[in-house]
C-alpha cells in the first residue's frame, strides 16, 4: 500500500504513515503541527532529539523538506516545508561567480496540481542556475531567456507518466543575475522579487504577477479587493511545464542598484502573509541578525508562526 498523503509505502496493519505522520485508519489522532505528528501528544512530550515519549515516534524535518543554502556572508536562502503541505513542492538555487562578481539567484514554487511538481521546482532551479553559470554571455536579458528556455526543456524531458489527468510537471519561477550594480530579473508565474533598503526606508517590489488577479485588476475590470475575493484570485497565467504552448517567454527587466540593501526573491508561501510591502520591509528589521542566512530562517519562520499553509522559499542577497 502507499500513503494517500505523501506516496510511502506502508503496511496494511499501520495505523500511522512512518514518512509523514498521516493517520492510515479512521480511527486514529489527528495530526498536530504543535507535537507529535504521529500520536497527536502535546508538543511537551518531544523530547530534544525529536522523540515522542508516548509513542515513540521521531519528529523531525526530512532532509527534502528543508533546504538551506550559505553561499558566503552575502548570498544565502532557505526553502521549507511549512506546516500544512505534506512535501516541500519549492526549490532554491544560488550561485557566486567570483571571476566576474556576478550573483544568481533562483527561486520555484511546484504548479500543486501538476504531477510530480517538486522534481519541476528542482530541476528548473538547477537548470537555470547551471545555464547561467556556465554559459558567458554579455547581455544578461538574452542570457535569462535562453536559460529558462533551457529549463522549459529540462521539465518538458523528464520521464515522468501522467496519471489522473494531472498537468504535466510544471513550475513557477524568478531568477536574478546581479552584475556590475545592476539585477536583471526574469520570471513567470507569482513568486516575486523585492528591493529593500532598510537604511532608507526605501522598499520597492520589482516583479509583477502573471495572475488571473493582477490581469482583471489592470484590465479595469475589477478592484483588487473585489478581485481578491474570487477563487481565481491565485490562478497564474504563466508557468514552465510542458504543456506551455511555445518558447516560455519570461518577463524581464533591469534594476539599476541605487545604494546598499537586500535583493529578496521569493515564493508566496512568504508574501501571502505579508503582501503590504511595508510590513516585509519591517519583518528585515526585526530580523534580530542582519546576516543573510538568519534574515531568510526569520523571514521563513514568520511565515510559519502565520500559519505556513504553503512551502516557502527565499533568496537573499545583501548589497553593500
Amino acid at each position: 500500500m502507499e500513503c494517500a498523503n505523501c506516496g510511502a509505502t506502508v503496511l496494511l496493519t499501520d495505523q500511522f504513515c512512518e514518512e509523514c505522520g498521516t493517520a492510515l485508519t479512521a480511527t486514529a489522532p489527528k495530526n498536530t503541527t504543535q507535537g507529535c505528528q504521529k500520536c497527536g501528544a502535546k508538543i511537551e512530550n518531544i523530547d530534544e532529539e525529536g522523540y515522542c515519549s508516548q509513542c515513540g515516534f521521531r519528529n523531525v524535518i526530512h532532509e527534502k523538506e528543508r533546504l538551506e543554502i550559505l553561499i558566503n556572508a552575502n548570498l544565502a536562502g532557505v526553502s521549507d516545508r511549512g506546516i500544512r503541505h505534506h512535501r516541500n513542492e519549492d526549490y532554491l538555487a544560488l550561485e557566486q561567480i567570483d571571476q566576474n562578481n556576478t550573483q544568481i539567484i533562483v527561486v520555484c514554487d511546484g504548479v500543486s496540481s501538476s504531477e510530480k511538481p517538486e522534481l519541476a521546482s528542482r530541476t528548473a532551479a538547477e537548470s537555470t542556475c547551471q545555464f547561467l553559470t556556465q554559459t558567458e554571455l554579455e547581455n544578461p536579458e538574452i542570457a535569462i531567456k535562453l536559460a529558462i528556455n533551457f529549463a522549459l526543456k529540462s521539465i518538458s524531458d523528464l520521464p515522468i507518466k501522467i496519471k489522473d489527468n494531472n498537468n504535466p510537471p510544471s513550475t513557477t519561477i524568478v531568477t536574478a543575475l546581479v552584475k556590475n550594480g545592476i539585477a536583471t530579473i526574469g520570471w513567470l508565474g507569482d513568486s516575486r522579487a523585492y528591493w529593500l533598503d532598510i537604511n532608507n526606508h526605501e522598499y520597492q517590489q520589482l516583479t509583477q504577477d502573471h495572475s488571473w488577479l493582477t490581469e482583471v485588476v489592470n484590465a479595469g475590470e475589477m478592484t483588487e479587493n473585489e478581485a481578491r475575493k474570487s477563487p481565481n484570485a491565485h490562478a497564474i497565467t504563466r508557468w514552465l511545464g510542458a504543456d506551455v504552448i511555445g518558447d516560455a517567454e519570461p518577463t524581464i527587466i533591469n534594476f539599476k542598484i541605487p545604494n546598499s540593501g537586500y535583493l529578496l526573491l521569493c515564493t508566496d508561501g512568504l508574501w501571502n502573509y505579508s503582501p503590504d510591502i511595508e510590513d516585509l520591509g519591517n519583518l528585515i528589521k526585526q530580523s534580530p541578525e542582519k546576516d543573510v542566512m538568519n534574515i531568510s530562517q526569520f523571514l521563513v519562520e514568520f511565515a510559519r508562526q502565520c500559519g505556513g499553509h504553503d512551502n516557502i522559499t527565499v533568496g537573499v542577497l545583501r548589497v553593500c
